[in-house]
């Protein structure tokens, strides 16, 4: 397949973000869209994140996001016609809190779930037991829990994704890389690639980790940096893990994946800032020892591997959307500070919103 000489839209960026961008846009009857990816779909942050999806936050247009995504994701393979399955798991996520100050910040955040429509409780650490057994109950003094939070696969949905917009007239160019883009009188003219140049008005920046250099192709100063995240996953065991378990002050999630498989990660903001993804013995030993004391019943489970992608962070956490002001055609999806695969739905359908000048769904005006 040829690269087009021109496009009405062209958006950087395989991964669940660019591919839910494209099929949002054609979905609402946008023609000539293209998609540059510079290696495969979802090589990128979404192939190697944790891929667990909550609607348990803190404020509420984080709520509000992922409260869409969501509803979304619950009919996802209906609504993209997928034949194979996204693996939408609702085993829900009980977040624990360690102190009485988590637990008070907690009861604060339940009940702005719940005005939202949001169906999260707040539990005693014996209530938590009920629903994970096997928790270390005297390492927490509360809990809150949401049956609708789950997990996904990354693969299937970017590809569902990416089939259904394809199949509404997409073009996705994998192994093309964006090597520049032309603005003049502050307006977007083209894009160039290792594959040939295409004119277009107007450019999606997708690119997750890649977003910054990708913005500075175009004079933009994306305020975007790229952190290493890391992962393990320990042999498939027999099932003990419903939910999703995750810990802020713990700073630890844990997943049973649908083989049997458990994943976990964690934050640690002394990580590099660049592209790299090596595994560090750093990682892997602070991960099992809490996980440990955590889960005891996880402390002779086999770690099989352990993996790194990036998370794309802000200053305050939160992503950027929408256009910049002082060029022309160019909007943002990205910054999701290892969010933006449960949030791509929300993304897709306000980036969408604002590229054809409707009403926003949900007012990300400040996420500027």
């Amino acid at each position: 397949m040829n690269l087009p000489k021109s496009a009405s839209v062209v958006i950087v960026g395989g991964g669940i973000s660019g591919c839910a961008i494209a099929w949002n846009l054609a979905n609402r009857g946008v023609k000539d869209i293209v998609v540059l990816e510079k290696d495969t779909l979802a090589n990128g942050s979404t192939g190697r994140c944790g891929a667990g999806i909550r609607m348990q936050w803190g404020a509420e247009k984080n709520c509000r996001l992922a409260q869409f995504s969501v509803n979304f994701f619950e009919n996802a393979n209906d609504i993209l016609a997928y034949e194979r399955d996204i693996e939408f798991e609702q085993s829900g996520y009980l977040i624990i809190a360690a102190n009485e100050a988590e637990a008070q910040q907690f009861r604060k955040n339940v009940a702005l779930q719940n005005s939202l429509g949001i169906p999260s409780v707040f539990l005693s650490p014996e209530e938590a037991t009920a629903i994970v057994p096997y928790i270390n109950a005297t390492q927490f003094v509360a809990a809150t829990f949401c049956q609708k939070d789950g997990h996904l696969n990354p693969f299937h949905t970017t590809d569902a994704f990416a089939i259904a917009a394809e199949r509404l007239g997409v073009r996705i160019f994998k192994h093309t890389e964006v090597t520049g883009i032309e603005v003049k009188n502050n307006r977007i003219e083209s894009v160039d690639t290792t594959g040939g140049r295409i004119a277009t008005h107007i450019v999606v920046n997708a690119a997750g980790g890649w977003s910054k250099a990708i913005g500075k192709m175009a004079g933009v100063d994306v305020p975007v940096y790229v952190q290493r995240h890391q992962i393990l996953v320990t042999e498939p065991l027999e099932p003990i893990l419903g939910p999703m378990v995750m810990g802020f002050s713990y700073n630890i999630y844990i997943q049973q994946v649908p083989h049997g498989s458990i994943i976990m990660g964690r934050s640690d903001h002394t990580e590099p800032r660049d592209f790299r993804t090596t595994s560090g013995w750093k990682f892997i030993e602070e991960m099992t020892k809490t996980c440990g004391t955590l889960l005891p019943y996880l402390r002779t489970a086999k770690i099989l591997r352990q993996w790194a992608g990036h998370y794309c962070m802000t200053e305050d956490a939160q992503p950027i959307y929408g256009p910049v002001p002082e060029v022309e055609g160019m909007y943002l999806a990205c910054g999701f500070s290892g969010h933006g695969f449960m949030l791509a739905p929300a993304t897709a359908e306000l980036i969408s919103e604002m590229i054809l000048g409707e009403p926003l769904t949900i007012d990300v005006s400040d996420l500027d």
